[in-house]
C-alpha cells in the first residue's frame, strides 16, 4: 500500500513561516509529480504548488513569493516551506504523487495548517 506520511502543519501567527513534508516510497517518489494541495472549510481543494519530476514548478498566484516547493530525491520527499503566511492560508494541506503515464493517484491524509494571532 503506498503511504505519503506529511508532517510539518501546526499554529503559526500571520507573518510566520513553516515547512511541510511529505515522504514516500522511491519507486512512486522517481516517477510522480509531487503536489501540495488545500482545502478550507467549506472551500473545494485547491492545488497549492507542484513540481515535476524534472523539478518544473508551478504555484497558485495567491502563494505567489511565498511558498516553495522543492524535492529531495535522495530522501524521497517533497517539502513546501511557506513563508509570510496569512490567515487566509489556514486549511488543511495535502500531499500528492500523480504521473498520467503510470496511472497514479496517491493522497496523504492531510495535515493542518492554522494562522491565527
Amino acid at each position: 500500500q503506498v503511504q505519503l506520511v506529511e508532517s510539518g502543519g501546526g499554529l503559526v501567527q500571520p507573518g510566520g513561516s513553516l515547512r511541510l513534508s511529505c515522504a514516500t516510497s522511491r519507486s512512486i517518489f522517481r516517477i510522480a509529480d509531487m503536489a501540495w494541495h488545500r482545502q478550507a472549510p467549506g472551500n473545494q481543494r485547491e492545488l497549492v504548488a507542484r513540481i515535476t519530476t524534472g523539478d518544473s514548478t508551478n504555484y497558485v498566484d495567491s502563494v505567489k513569493g511565498r511558498f516553495t516547493i522543492s524535492r529531495d530525491n535522495a530522501k524521497n520527499t517533497v517539502y513546501l516551506q511557506m513563508n509570510s503566511l496569512k490567515p487566509e492560508d489556514t486549511a488543511v494541506y495535502y500531499c500528492n504523487a500523480a504521473s498520467t503515464l503510470f496511472a497514479l493517484d496517491y493522497w496523504g491524509r492531510g495535515t493542518q495548517v492554522t494562522v491565527s494571532s
